[in-house]
């Protein structure tokens, strides 16, 4: 769903300033008693990367078989887990726009005509599979369109006003009905469809919608009865709910480091704010769990700008950065060709994939690089992020990562300036750069970055 932005910029400033604080009585608890989420993790999330999938704007047919074609080109590309935007039928009562929003949920059990058949979702999953690859369908538990049949059969299941009208749950998502969790019956229901995907075609787990607005024991028990069924990985579009990881969900979305990424291109703010962020997420995850860190989604992409719009020079910077931080990074549609317009989110908008050859590469590298080297896997299958002082703490952000024998250094000019680096307690060592695949000597003193520029050294 489209996020109202000062809600959330409002959660990012406060996490800052909690990140400047010293370390909370609850942080130290948990330190303290290990913190550890007990979500089960399938091994194969790993390493992986993940990649969103907008199937309405993919190619001009818009369906599951024309998507399917690029299947070849995103094994190549690197990426591992596939999240598929809803797949299901879209409301028309209140409909927003000609097409609506995928978000707008008129039957949990069936497809989208426009994308195609049962059969062909069924097919795109086993070839998805063949490639070694996962697919994860997006779920939209919080709502449901207004035309949905429980709206008929069941109104006690939604939140109502005093006069017993169904109402949305939020003012301005007015093309959706709110549900009601204090509803055991619905809350069975809603189970039952979930567990329904994973037995009938075999996906590998979701993403889940405002996962932060549907009560945790629900996502606890839920994530039990599809466990039943096959291991899956889950990802909840929330941060601020961290009781989500503990039982249910697997990852939960970067916001807050998403913001400071576009804070930072834009000058507004600097390196030390990129340091403050990593020196908290510790105390902030459960050990086993990880956020998913991204420069844009649907979301961003259709509502905050594109990501030249906002990070400008810095956005091949930003988009490297997520991939040797702490978490998974996503790749949207159409980031790997350049994508560089907004896309409408309730109308067709089909993205052009005419220029994409330079950043293909680009993000073939990332992901080759992330898979490479064991220091960059995702949570407690990855080395912990030590960052390195140097000379200019408000424009380099200089850190090491190591698991085992593998170590990863990286450094980042944050900044529009040219900076020469210098650390003197860094790291030394012959090590590889390995964007040009030279060898390299640290300590870096001395080291001349032009602006936006970095370096990653891997032994």
């Amino acid at each position: 769903m489209q996020k109202i932005k000062s809600i959330n910029l409002l959660l990012a400033a406060l996490f800052l300033i909690s990140a400047c604080h010293t370390t909370t009585q609850k942080d130290q608890a948990r330190e303290e008693q290990k913190f550890t989420s007990n979500t089960p993790l399938p091994e194969w999330s790993k390493d992986a990367v993940i990649y969103e999938v907008n199937i309405r704007q993919y190619t001009e047919e818009g369906t599951f078989n024309a998507f399917a074609e690029h299947l070849p080109r995103l094994k190549e590309l690197g990426v591992d887990i596939l999240w598929l935007m809803p797949v299901h039928p879209i409301g028309e009562k209140n409909r927003k726009g000609t097409l609506g929003s995928y978000y707008s949920i008129k039957d949990y059990k069936a497809i989208n005509p426009e994308f195609g058949t049962m059969e062909d979702f069924k097919a795109l999953v086993e070839k998805v599979h063949a490639l070694d690859m996962h697919l994860i369908l997006d779920w939209v538990a919080n709502h449901t369109a207004w035309d949905h049949p429980w709206t008929e059969t069941n109104p006690e299941w939604y939140l109502q006003n005093e006069a017993g009208e169904i109402i949305a749950p939020v003012e301005d998502w007015t093309d959706v009905a709110g549900l009601d969790y204090s509803n055991h019956e619905m809350r069975e229901a809603m189970t039952e469809a979930l567990t329904f995907w994973v037995k009938e075609a075999n996906i590998d787990g979701y993403r889940c919608d405002v996962a932060g607005m549907v009560p945790v024991d629900f996502w606890e028990s839920a994530r039990t009865a599809i466990e039943a069924v096959k291991p899956v990985w889950m990802l909840a579009e929330d941060e601020e709910e961290i009781a989500l990881l503990e039982n249910a969900f697997n990852a939960n979305y970067g916001w807050s480091f998403h913001h400071i990424m576009n804070a930072v291109s834009k000058g507004e703010q600097n390196a030390s704010h990129v340091a403050a962020y990593f020196n908290k997420t510790d105390t902030l995850y459960p050990a086993g769990s990880w956020p998913m860190q991204f420069t844009t989604n649907h979301d961003e992409n259709s509502w905050n700008g594109t990501v030249y719009e906002r990070m400008g020079e810095a956005a091949k910077t930003m988009a490297a950065l997520t991939f040797v931080v702490e978490g998974m990074p996503l790749i949207y549609s159409g980031q790997e060709a350049g994508l560089n317009k907004q896309l409408e989110f309730f109308e067709k908008d089909q993205i052009d994939w005419s220029q994409g050859e330079k950043m293909t590469s680009f993000y073939q590298t990332l992901t080759q690089l992330k898979s490479d080297n064991p220091a960059l896997w995702n949570g407690e299958f990855g080395g912990d992020l030590k960052i390195i002082e140097t000379n200019d703490t408000e424009s380099l952000f200089y850190f090491s990562r190591q698991k085992d024998e593998n170590t990863v250094i990286a450094l980042f000019n944050l900044s529009e300036n040219s900076i020469s680096a210098f650390a003197e307690n860094g790291p030394t060592g012959t090590f590889t750069d390995y964007f040009s695949g030279k060898e390299a000597t640290l300590p870096v003193n001395g080291l001349l970055l032009q602006p936006w520029e970095f370096r990653v050294f891997v032994k």
